[in-house]
């Protein structure tokens, strides 16, 4: 992480980065990200609820996620990789930018073992949408002005 090779950059290619996560994986059939789901991101996105987090390497996007913030929570969506470590670096320096904003809570949506190194961790579903409840309970917004 001290030693990155990226230019960690937040919303300068918001479209971008989903249509980067929108692209058929290896041994996956297809995604769930088609051009309906990428104009309601992007018209979120233009409303400030959805942000992306990229990782840039010679002026070129080579990595990031994105996601939906309402009050102190963070949805993430979904991430992408065209070199290594790319998206484990921009989510750290995401995962560190919303900590000092005061998120309480990021939605990871499905367990993996690549998360949990991160720290993930399944919870009770009652405990979740406690924590939720409680964390959309102002109009603060967890997104830092700047990232990272």
């Amino acid at each position: 992480m001290r030693k990155t090779p990226f230019d960690l950059r937040s919303d300068t290619a918001f479209e971008d980065v989903v249509r980067a996560c929108a692209a058929p994986r290896q041994n996956q059939p297809g995604t769930w990200i088609g051009e309906d789901m990428i104009a309601a991101y992007v018209a979120l996105h233009r409303a400030g609820y959805a942000h992306s987090m990229e990782s840039w390497q010679d002026d070129r996007l080579v990595g990031g996620l994105y996601g939906v913030v309402l009050g102190r929570v963070f949805f993430g969506e979904s991430m992408f990789a065209r070199v290594p470590d790319a998206s484990k670096v921009a989510f750290v320096h995401l995962v560190r930018a919303l900590a000092a904003k005061g998120c309480e809570l990021i939605d990871c949506q499905m367990y993996t073992d690549h998360l949990a190194r991160f720290g993930a961790r399944t919870i009770l579903r009652t405990d979740f949408l406690r924590r939720l409840s409680s964390a959309q309970d102002s109009d603060a917004t967890c997104w830092p002005e700047s990232v990272p």
